[in-house]
């Protein structure tokens, strides 16, 4: 009796054992795991420990981050493609096939045997094959594909790869880059990664309209190809590989820009090779604002690789001195206040007589009217008539011509899926006239400021969008950089229209003062300080400008050129900014407009050309 009941109580015992083992064994198979309330970056998003036991036997690799791309404005593909290449799985050597099948793929990719082996030893996870540790996944041919698609070689794979950036893509500001950012998206989008519809080891805009887009352009999730393999590293024959992807039609969506990029490629090369070393050139359609080109100074690394501070800048968006294209303001603000009369004459004879001013002529320029004033740029000229003016008045013409606000394409309310501190060009700067209460400018200051020095600040895609407003008779527009959004299936998500600038609350100078300062502008090619260009493919107009600024101690000065062509009917308007230059040197700036004009006519004259 003892032992029968030694024996049932050690097969209870073995029973409850079991039935707990049992218990545990499901309620690890169908409950979520015990990590959904762990932080978010455990990243675990509820996994079942089922479904985590199979990720373990698998080896994932991305094809397709799902990021929507970026298109010019006659459908050119800016960013994205997708092409075949090879791809290799940490597999154990013994169970990667025959020497003679790893020697031919050796051969297809051109290594030796030894060095194929070597990186494929060290992989711990599965990888495109590279030419250079940090270069695009290898574009094979077709012949290349078909040859590794033939052997018998386990872990290896010909796979298609979305590449973001084409061989051929020059990095841009205005696109910008992306980058991995776990921090951001811990703080901006936990929600997102909790629910899944997000990962921290994504890609997201760093900067340009990557950044500014980012929460359209992330898409709906990753295109990965999982390979299985056992406890040893070892293929699971029969699994092979399987794609793990979206399945929405929708997606991925396709941002429509303004820009040309013909256009944006001839001015890139003919900008480095012009000599412009820090700077930028800003295109607009003279029509509705549109941003044609924007070409930056020093250029985005390759790759995106590291750089000093300043390749990373928008030069295009960056305020800084304008010099004597601020005349035109003082202008404005001259003739709307009636503080110039009909045919005044002015004297110039180099020496304004008080805060140090004089002109840049030696000597003078003698007797000039306003409009002699603005083509030969007299410094005595505008000093003058800025001291006529209030302080309020410069003010105000400065805000009516938009070069004090951010003037790119933004939202003011939210509307539709747009926030309202939603804006194309994130990186934009603002302007400014003076740095304090405008009660306290004196003379001096008017002055200063009225010739575009003291604390006066501009950016290019200000200078250019006001040579835009002037052709517009006073009206501010709002340069767009992005014209729609689509779905993948062709229909529209947002549309970016065209629009006046309402943060001007209806301020604007009158029709007839901007009808004289294109006159002004005329002249300065015809028989002013820009006649060098006169003679080029279109007749053009403009003003040029040369500020004083310092850098690291030493004086320099930031060369300006904004104006427009042609004169007849207008197409393009166009500022140039070449910073930093030594003093005395070249008016680049200058140089660099009448050739971008040329280059802009020569470009509509092609069959692909114009304006859309």
């Amino acid at each position: 009796m003892l032992h029968l009941k030694r024996l049932v109580l050690t097969g209870l015992c073995m029973s409850i054992l079991f039935i707990v083992l049992l218990g545990r064994l499901a309620w690890l198979q169908l409950m979520p795991g015990q990590h959904g309330n762990a932080p978010v970056h455990g990243m675990m998003h509820r996994d079942s420990w089922k479904r985590m036991a199979v990720v373990q036997r698998q080896r994932n690799l991305i094809l397709d981050t799902g990021r929507g791309d970026f298109v010019d404005r006659y459908g050119t593909p800016i960013t994205g493609e997708t092409y075949e290449t090879v791809a290799l799985f940490p597999v154990q050597p013994q169970a990667r096939g025959e020497e003679e099948e790893l020697s031919k793929l050796a051969k297809v990719l051109g290594v030796e045997l030894k060095e194929l082996i070597a990186r494929w030893d060290a992989m711990t996870e599965p990888d495109f094959w590279r030419q250079a540790k940090n270069s695009a996944p290898y574009r094979l041919t077709e012949k290349q594909s078909k040859e590794i698609g033939a052997l018998q070689t386990n872990g290896v794979r010909v796979l298609p790869y979305r590449n973001r950036y084409l061989d051929s893509f020059d990095a841009k500001h205005i696109i910008g880059f992306t980058s991995q950012h776990p921090e951001w998206l811990m703080r901006a989008h936990p929600n997102d990664l909790k629910a899944g519809k997000r990962t921290l080891t994504e890609q997201v805009g760093g900067s340009g309209l990557e950044k500014s887009l980012d929460s359209f352009l992330h898409g709906v999730g990753e295109t990965s190809v999982s390979y299985f393999i056992d406890g040893r590293n070892s293929p699971l024959h029969g699994l092979d590989l399987r794609m793990h992807g979206p399945k929405n039609s929708y997606y991925p969506l396709k941002a429509v820009t303004t820009i040309d990029l013909d256009l944006q490629n001839e001015l890139e090369a003919y900008a480095d090779a012009s000599g412009l070393k820090e700077g930028a050139i800003v295109v607009l359609d003279a029509g509705n604002a549109d941003i044609v080109a924007m070409v930056s100074r020093p250029k985005l690394p390759d790759r995106f690789q590291s750089a000093d501070g300043s390749e990373w800048i928008n030069h295009a968006l960056k305020a800084v001195e304008p010099g004597s294209i601020y005349k035109l303001i003082t202008a404005a603000a001259a003739l709307d206040n009636g503080v110039v009369r009909k045919g005044e004459i002015f004297h110039c004879d180099g020496e304004y007589g008080k805060y140090g001013l004089s002109c840049w002529k030696h000597g003078g320029h003698g007797d000039l009217t306003l409009e002699e004033g603005l083509a030969q740029s007299c410094n005595i000229v505008f000093a003058t008539l800025a001291e006529r003016l209030r302080a309020e008045q410069l003010d105000q013409a400065a805000a009516a011509l938009g070069v004090k606000e951010r003037i790119g394409w933004h939202n003011e309310k939210s509307q539709g899926m747009l926030s309202a501190a939603f804006r194309l060009l994130q990186e934009e700067e603002k302007g400014k006239l003076f740095a304090g209460d405008l009660k306290m400018v004196d003379g001096g200051i008017m002055a200063q400021s009225g010739i575009g020095q003291r604390d006066v600040r501009v950016t290019p895609l200000q200078a250019a969008n006001l040579i835009v407003t002037l052709l517009h008779g006073g009206e501010v527009l709002e340069p767009r950089l992005v014209s729609e959004i689509d779905y993948a299936d062709g229909g529209r998500m947002i549309e970016f229209s065209s629009r006046r600038d309402r943060d001007l609350g209806g301020a604007r100078i009158h029709p007839s003062t901007a009808r004289k300062l294109l006159q002004g502008m005329e002249s300065v090619v015809e028989h002013g300080t820009a006649s060098s260009i006169k003679g080029g493919r279109w007749k053009v107009a403009g003003k040029t400008g040369t500020a004083e600024t310092v850098k690291n101690g030493v004086q320099l000065n930031h060369q300006w050129f904004a104006g427009y062509g042609p004169v007849e009917s207008p197409k393009y308007a166009i500022a140039v900014l070449a910073s930093n230059r030594p003093v005395g040197s070249r008016h680049l700036a200058t140089q660099l407009f009448g050739g971008a004009m040329n280059i802009a006519a020569r470009h509509l004259e092609k069959p692909s050309g114009g304006l859309r």
